[in-house]
């Protein structure tokens, strides 16, 4: 196997300028590049990643730590990170949190142990302060779906409060005014915000959810079939139903069709995060679209920025959401329709 003395000492050239070329270094004149460049072909080098690492601190690596990997909405956000580090040469190293302290603590450790030089988190567990304390320390992080405002140039998140606020707006101007929701686990930012923007709307028009037709779930679909089943049973009125998230409206849609519910005649439905599910469900689910894509590319973007001192634009931290209408919102006006 060659070596970088090999490679300088029949380009003409020094080890340091042999480096320089393989970072790409703008020093380096174009005929000097090309002369390097071709040695390097000729003798098939290929330089050690570790020893490159030493030399320059840096492993080109970014630690990526998510509740888990199933489900449309973190494979969608862990591809976009992926692909927007890979364009600039950087490299993912990925770990579950669980959504549990103990095992979000241990990935970190077990990420900055890797010697990864920046980390992207999105964790549900950890406090504030362990956060915080976190940014002290030497590597760097941004910090997605939360925010804290001591560390707010570490954030990146969607305003999940506007986001549940146009949902429950949108079905009030189609002339709704009896609910039922299904929301997301409570104890968690996004789920809390989406509810409270849910809650604001319908204290414009002076309406209150009842509490028959509320179910906290989990995100999962087994918990928007459940949450059906129970408003179902629970023989009080509803014309829509909010959802907050796309799963659970999937599941709150098939027992909707089991039962013979005509959507949207009946009953109408919308979803939170214009996952690819929103698109091939029967009708197609309204949903509003939660920018995951441009959240785990501005994530990346915030490491290439701030760690690797790429020229990049200004980052955007706080995203905002909108509504895509498709075909599970009816339009009542005046006109109400129960099922009991």
């Amino acid at each position: 196997m060659s070596t970088i003395y090999e490679v300088s000492k029949l380009a003409g050239v020094s080890i340091a300028t042999v480096s320089r070329v393989l970072n790409n270094n703008k020093v380096v004149n174009e005929k000097t590049r090309r002369n390097v460049l071709d040695v390097i072909e000729q003798l098939n080098y290929r330089p050690n990643a570790s020893a490159k690492s030493l030399a320059s601190q840096i492993t080109d690596s970014v630690g990526i730590l998510v509740p888990e990997f199933h489900g449309p909405f973190y494979g969608c956000l862990m591809g976009s990170i992926e692909k927007t580090l890979r364009a600039k040469n950087k490299y993912a190293l990925v770990a579950s949190g669980q959504s549990s302290e103990e095992i979000e603590k241990k990935s970190i450790e077990f990420l900055i142990s890797r010697n990864c030089d920046a980390l992207v988190l999105h964790v549900e567990a950890l406090s504030d302060e362990y956060l915080i304390e976190l940014s002290k320390k030497n590597t760097p992080f941004v910090l997605i779906n939360r925010y804290i405002e001591e560390i707010s140039h570490h954030c990146i998140y969607l305003d999940n409060e506007h986001g549940g606020y146009i949902m429950a707006k949108y079905l009030l101007e189609q002339g709704h005014r009896n609910f039922a929701y299904i929301s997301g686990p409570l104890q968690k930012s996004d789920s809390k915000g989406r509810y409270l923007g849910v809650q604001q709307a319908l204290l414009e028009y002076d309406i209150s959810l009842n509490e028959s037709l509320f179910y906290q779930g989990n995100f999962h679909q087994e918990c928007g079939s459940k949450a059906m089943k129970k408003f179902i049973n629970s023989n009080v009125g509803f014309t829509a139903v909010i959802c907050a998230n796309d799963q659970m409206a999937i599941g709150a849609l098939l027992v909707a069709h089991e039962k013979g519910i005509d959507i949207p005649r009946d009953v109408s439905f919308i979803g939170f995060d214009n996952s690819i599910l929103a698109q091939y469900s029967y009708p197609e689910l309204s949903s509003i679209d939660n920018q995951v894509e441009n959240i785990g590319e501005m994530a990346a973007n915030w490491v290439l920025k701030y760690v690797y001192q790429e020229p990049l634009k200004d980052i955007e931290h706080i995203l905002k959401p909108r509504l895509i209408n498709r075909n599970s919102v009816s339009t009542l006006i005046e006109r109400f329709i129960y099922i009991s």
